[in-house]
């Protein structure tokens, strides 16, 4: 898995795990709808570590807490 898709995983699990949707996560975190309907639409495969923490403040989690999981572990190798 490579970056973008773990970052995708990651915020539609944790939308999925509190039971909220993209539009109500676009507003507790002031991130627009459309770029977070982009990153987990798999069109934005580079979301900047800036509009993660937005995100993580939305959902009242750490950076630290947002990466601390298995889908980051074991990321594909970017640079080829």
């Amino acid at each position: 898995m490579d970056i973008g898709s773990a970052v995708k995983e990651r915020i539609i699990g944790l939308c999925a795990d509190r039971g909220i949707t993209i539009n109500k996560l676009s507003t507790i975190s002031g991130v627009t709808q459309s770029t977070i309907s982009n990153i987990t639409g798999g069109r934005n495969q580079s979301a900047t570590i800036s509009t993660i923490k937005k995100l993580c403040d939305g959902l009242d989690i750490s950076i630290v807490e947002f990466f601390d999981c298995d889908l980051f572990k074991n990321l594909e190798q970017e640079i080829k």
